[in-house]
C-alpha cells in the first residue's frame, strides 16, 4: 500500500478532492436503503402516493448526484496516477538507455524486457477503478456506522465478517508475493527462448535447432503455466472465500434482524434496510481482497524495477574542449572485469598524437572490444586514466566525447527508424549536402535510389533484415557523418568484398590526410602500412607497444595483399 498512499498524496489537493469526492460517493450511497426503508414503513403502511413520489424523486435525485461524483472521482483518479506512471516509464527506460554499460550487461537482455514488461503491470493495478475501489474501503465504517444507529448487533455481526474479508484479503496477497517473484524469473527464461525462435530463424532451421527449441519451450512452459495456475488458484480460493463470506454475512444479518424484527427491536423498513446497509458495506472491502493479486504483481513489478533504476548511469553532464585536436593518452591504464581475478590488461602506457595511427591487435578475448569501449567512454578503466587532449573521459561529457568519435563497430545495428535518421543520429544539424556526399562515398547511392522511400526509407529489425555489406555501408556512413577528430575501426573490413574493402581503403586514406587520429582494431598487426604504431594485446598481462617505420602517418593506411581481416 505504500506506492497507493504514495500517489494519492504527491499531490495533496488532488488527494483532498478524492478523498471529498469519495465522501460524498458514500453519502449518496445511503440514499437507497433509506429510500427502502422509508417505502416499507410509510409508504406501505399509509398508501399514500405523494409520499411514494417524494421518496422515489429524492432517491432518483441521490442516485444521479453520485453518478455524477463517481466519474468526477475516476478522473481524478486518473490524474493521480498519470505523473507516477509516466514516471515509471520514463525512470525505466533512462535506465535501460542511460546506464552504465558494463553494469547493463550484467542484466540478462530477457530479464531487461520482463523488468521493462512489469510498466504495464504497475499501470494496470493503480488505474483509475482500483485507486476508486481502495478509497472506498474506510468508508466501509461509514455504512457500519448506520447500521450501529440501527442495531448494535446487527453491526457488530457486519463488522465481523468485514473484518474477516479484509484478513483474507491481506494473507491472499502475502501468498501470492513469493509465487509473483518467482513467475517473473521463470518467464524471462521463455522470453529468451521465443526471442531465440524469432531472431534467429535461419540458424535454427540449418543447424535442426528446432527440436531442442521445442524441448526447452515446453520444459518452461509448464514450469511458468504451473506457476499461474498457482498464482490463480490462490486468487480463486480468495474470491471463493469472499463471496462465501459475503453470502453466510446476508444470511446471518437476515436471521438476527428477523428475531428482532418479531421481537419489536426492529421494524421491517430497518431489517431490510440493514441488510443491505451491511451488503454496501462489505462491498468495497471484498473488491479490495480481490485486488490481491494484482497489487502482489504490481509489487513486484515495482521492487524489481526500482532495483534496476539503482544501475549506476552515464554522467548527462560533464566537461568538453571547445576544440579538440584528435589528442588520445592511455596512463597507466588496467581494466578487469567485475568477479575477474586476472586483468585483461595493466599498466598500458600509451599516448596518440593528433593525427596518429594505431593498430590495436590480438586474438580472440584479449580485450580489443574493451579496449574499443574504454575509447567510447562505455567502460572505466579499473585503474588509470583515459585522456582527450588531457581532459580524463570520466569528467567528460559522454554526448560530447562521442560526437568527437568517427566509430564503425565489427557488428554495427541500426535504429528502427528511417535511413536519413539513422545517419543524422549522432549529428542532426548536419547540412544535406554532406549526408549526399557520405551516401556516394560508402558506395550507398544505389541502395538509395532503389529504395522506394529513398532516405525515408523504414529500417526495421534493426537493420538485421538487410545484408551484411548494406548494414555496415550504413554503419559506416552514419559514423562519417559524426564529423570526429578521432577515427576508431573496429575489424573495418570484416564482410566486405573486394569493392567494399577498397571503398573502406579510401575512406580512411581521405580521413589520414585530413589530419585524423586513426586507431583500427584487427586480428592482423599488418592490416596499416606505413608509419604506425601496434599495440598487441596478445602481450600479458602488460601489452606490448611498438613504433613501427614506414612512409609518414599522414599517409592512407592501406591493407598488406588486400587481405579480409577476421572476427575480433
Amino acid at each position: 500500500m505504500k506506492e497507493f498512499y504514495a500517489r494519492l498524496f504527491a499531490r495533496p489537493a488532488l488527494a483532498v478532492e478524492l478523498v471529498t469526492a469519495t465522501f460524498f460517493i458514500s453519502i449518496l450511497a445511503l440514499a437507497s436503503p433509506l429510500f427502502v426503508m422509508q417505502v416499507l414503513n410509510r409508504y406501505v403502511a399509509q398508501g399514500i402516493d405523494a409520499t411514494l413520489i417524494t421518496l422515489t424523486t429524492g432517491v432518483l435525485i441521490a442516485v444521479a448526484m453520485e453518478f455524477i461524483f463517481r466519474e468526477a472521482r475516476t478522473r481524478l483518479a486518473a490524474r493521480a496516477s498519470a505523473r507516477p506512471d509516466e514516471d515509471v516509464a520514463a525512470i525505466s527506460f533512462d535506465t535501460l538507455t542511460r546506464s552504465r554499460l558494463e553494469a547493463l550487461d550484467r542484466v540478462p537482455p530477457e530479464m531487461r524486457r520482463e523488468i521493462l514488461s512489469g510498466i504495464s503491470t504497475v499501470e494496470q493495478a493503480y488505474s483509475a477503478n482500483n485507486i476508486s475501489a481502495i478509497l472506498d474501503v474506510p468508508f466501509a465504517l461509514l455504512f457500519i456506522f448506520v447500521l450501529y444507529v440501527l442495531s448494535p448487533i446487527l453491526a457488530t455481526v457486519v463488522t465481523g465478517f468485514v473484518i474477516l474479508v479484509f484478513v483474507i484479503g491481506l494473507v491472499g496477497q502475502a501468498a501470492m508475493n513469493e509465487k509473483t517473484t518467482e513467475l517473473t524469473n521463470e518467464s524471462g527464461k521463455t522470453s529468451s527462448l521465443l526471442s531465440t525462435a524469432i531472431r534467429e530463424g535461419e540458424t535454427v532451421r540449418v543447424f535442426n535447432a528446432g527440436a531442442f527449441l521445442r524441448k526447452g519451450w515446453q520444459s518452461q512452459s509448464h514450469i511458468v503455466q504451473s506457476l499461474r495456475r498457482k498464482l490463480n488458484d490462490n486468487q480463486g480460493v480468495v474470491q471463493s472465500l469472499t463471496q462465501t463470506a459475503n453470502a453466510l454475512m446476508s444470511v446471518v444479518v437476515i436471521v438476527v434482524a428477523g428475531v428482532l424484527t418479531v421481537r419489536g427491536h426492529l421494524d421491517v423498513g430497518a431489517m431490510m434496510g440493514t441488510n443491505l446497509l451491511g451488503a454496501r458495506a462489505m462491498q468495497p472491502i471484498a473488491r479490495f481482497a480481490q485486488l490481491g493479486g494484482t497489487l502482489a504483481k504490481a509489487r513486484q513489478a515495482l521492487g524489481v524495477l526500482r532495483e534496476f533504476a539503482k544501475l549506476p548511469l552515464e554522467r548527462d553532464r560533464g566537461s568538453a574542449i571547445a576544440a579538440y585536436s584528435g589528442g588520445l593518452e592511455f596512463r597507466d591504464v588496467s581494466f578487469s572485469h567485475q568477479g575477474s581475478t586476472n586483468p585483461l590488461f595493466e599498466s598500458l602506457n600509451l599516448k596518440l598524437e593528433p593525427g596518429s595511427v594505431l593498430v590495436v591487435t590480438g586474438a580472440n578475448a584479449t580485450g580489443k572490444t574493451t579496449f574499443a569501449r574504454l575509447i567510447l567512454g562505455l567502460f572505466e578503466p579499473s585503474r588509470g586514466f583515459v585522456l582527450a587532449d588531457g581532459l580524463d573521459l570520466k569528467q567528460a561529457a559522454a554526448e560530447w566525447w562521442r560526437r568527437q568519435i568517427i566509430y564503425l563497430p565489427q557488428e554495427p545495428s541500426l535504429l528502427n527508424a528511417t535511413l536519413e535518421e539513422n545517419l543524422r543520429i549522432n549529428n542532426p544539424e548536419i547540412d544535406p549536402h554532406r549526408v549526399n556526399e557520405v551516401v556516394d562515398a560508402t558506395g550507398l547511392r544505389k541502395f538509395v535510389d532503389e529504395s522506394q522511400n529513398g532516405l525515408e526509407m523504414q529500417i526495421v529489425d534493426n537493420g538485421w533484415r538487410l545484408s551484411e555489406g548494406t548494414r555496415r555501408r550504413i554503419a559506416l556512413a552514419r559514423a562519417l557523418l559524426s564529423d570526429g577528430k578521432l577515427v576508431l575501426f573496429d575489424e573495418p573490413t570484416e564482410s566486405f568484398d573486394a569493392e567494399g574493402i577498397a571503398m573502406v581503403h579510401n575512406t580512411l586514406g581521405r580521413l589520414a590526410r585530413d589530419g585524423r587520429t586513426i586507431i583500427v582494431i584487427s586480428h592482423d598487426p599488418k592490416i596499416v602500412r606505413g608509419r604506425h604504431i601496434v599495440l598487441d594485446l596478445n602481450q600479458k598481462p602488460i601489452p606490448l607497444v611498438a613504433n613501427v617505420p614506414g612512409v609518414v602517418a599522414g599517409e592512407a593506411p592501406a591493407p598488406e595483399g588486400g587481405r579480409q581481416v577476421g572476427r575480433g
